[in-house]
């Protein structure tokens, strides 16, 4: 049969995509796993009669050749030649299908239809990992890591070996190094020397480089380092050369005494890690004007873009669970602080696809959709925390502990020109506020359902 026919002969004929659907179900309501599946859709398309696929350029999402061209290089499924076997139109299913899964039995044909039709509506998308392996039975769905690099060298190998499996699967990584031994520092069992967090980070560096994630896309990292840390002058002009660690956005870890101190032209002490295995942890081993610091951190920053500065005490003061640890580093975007092996999924909405026109002809922002929506993706995000895996023990208790999720924007500066509103406008503060304010709270009771819910 080919795969335009009805197998009973009557009604509209239906699509090639349409009947892999209904097989893919059968298989999940048997109990079939994700992997499997994959292969079996795989093999229906490639001995389907002679009945070809669609191909990317005939899709009918609203989609720019550009943006086709990106879905067919990096997240549409390739057979072992290499040979795309997959549409866009049948990516957004095999992830509607996947997320899914974490329904009960009973409702997933329901939600993978609503998530079918969010996700081709193209008001929103969720981070590329899980476009690229929803559905496949390989790798994880979360984008956003945070390792714990600790001063023994088991912590720091440890680390090494879960991030190349995070980034084997498309994931980014993010550390702090601050608890590391500054450079030189004796090691008691080796009798040796440190080679402290600047080596540890470039280590990481080159094991990133010989990693493709997901065989798509380079490794993407965040080092922090604490300001008070011995080789923090070091640390803020590691990439002057625009070649140091090009895989790493790094940033410092200021405090609001750090801060202070800058304003008041004070003296700043550097110290050897409390936490660090070191003889002479807590030892003051120099002091440096604060103002110097600062300045050079501006002019390196002004140079190459790094380093980054990360308000370490604002962050944990807005720490939603503050007795399972502190917020020492970000994932690699640094939009994201989480504890030591958490995992955050996240996804972006189109803002641009919500202006609409009024009942008076003027543009204007449609939040009940934008609120409608956003019931939608919460839960969509909270089911990808449901179904994912995770390379590690660790990262998988961590992430079920708190079970993170990252609802963002995009588009921003396209609703605002459909709109008419100037970017730096007083105007445009106060609708990205009431805009956020929307998603915040729809999210927050989505979650709270949820948690009524399911417990």
């Amino acid at each position: 049969m080919h795969a335009h026919e009805r197998a009973d002969g009557f009604g509209p004929p239906r699509s090639q995509e349409e009947l892999l659907t209904e097989v893919a179900r059968t298989l999940e309501s048997a109990g079939v796993s994700g992997d499997i599946i994959g292969k079996v859709e795989a093999t229906l398309k490639a001995n389907g009669g002679g009945a070809p696929t669609t191909s990317v350029s005939e899709s009918k999402l609203a989609m720019s050749e550009n943006a086709l061209h990106i879905l067919e290089q990096r997240y549409l499924r390739k057979d072992a030649e290499g040979n795309t076997i997959e549409t866009p139109e049948e990516l957004f299913r095999r992830v509607s299908r996947a997320i899914a899964l974490g329904e009960q039995p009973a409702q997933r044909a329901v939600w993978e239809d609503r998530f079918h039709d969010l996700l081709t509506s193209l008001k929103f998308l969720p981070n590329s990992p899980t476009l690229f392996n929803a559905g496949t039975g390989q790798g994880t769905l979360s984008a956003c890591f945070v390792l714990p690099v600790d001063d023994t060298m088991e912590s720091i190998m440890s680390a090494a070996t879960a991030s190349a499996m995070i980034q084997k699967f498309g994931g980014g990584l993010g550390y702090a190094f601050s608890n590391l031994r500054p450079r030189g520092t004796a090691i008691k069992t080796t009798q040796g020397k440190a080679c402290g967090p600047i080596a540890v980070l470039k280590m990481l560096s080159s094991l990133s480089d010989m990693i493709t994630q997901g065989g798509k896309r380079h490794g993407a990292n965040m080092g922090i380092l604490h300001v008070s840390h011995p080789e923090i002058m070091d640390f803020i002009h590691m990439k002057d050369d625009n070649a140091t660690a090009q895989n790493f956005n790094v940033s410092v870890a200021v405090t609001d005494a750090f801060m202070k101190a800058v304003d008041k032209d004070e003296e700043w002490e550097l110290i050897v890690p409390v936490d660090s295995g070191a003889r002479n942890a807590g030892e003051v081993v120099q002091t440096l004007p604060a103002r110097q610091i600062w300045n050079e951190i501006v002019e390196s920053a002004w140079k190459t873009g790094d380093p980054g500065m990360y308000f370490i005490d604002e962050a944990n003061r807005h720490n939603p669970t503050p007795h399972l640890g502190n917020l020492d580093s970000t994932n690699p975007c640094g939009e994201v602080p989480l504890l030591a092996n958490e995992a955050c999924n996240l996804g972006s909405i189109d803002l641009g696809r919500f202006v609409i026109t009024g009942q008076g002809g003027d543009a204007e922002f449609d939040f009940e959709a934008l609120a409608e929506l956003t019931r939608i993706t919460a839960r969509f995000l909270d089911n990808v925390v449901t179904v994912n895996t995770f390379p590690t023990q660790e990262v998988t208790d961590a992430v079920a502990r708190t079970r993170k999720t990252g609802l963002g924007v995009m588009g921003w500066h396209d609703a605002l020109i459909q709109l008419g509103i100037e970017y730096e406008s007083d105007e445009a503060v106060e609708l990205g506020g009431k805009v956020m304010g929307t998603i915040t709270d729809v999210a927050r009771e989505v979650s709270i359902e949820l948690a009524k819910e399911r417990g």
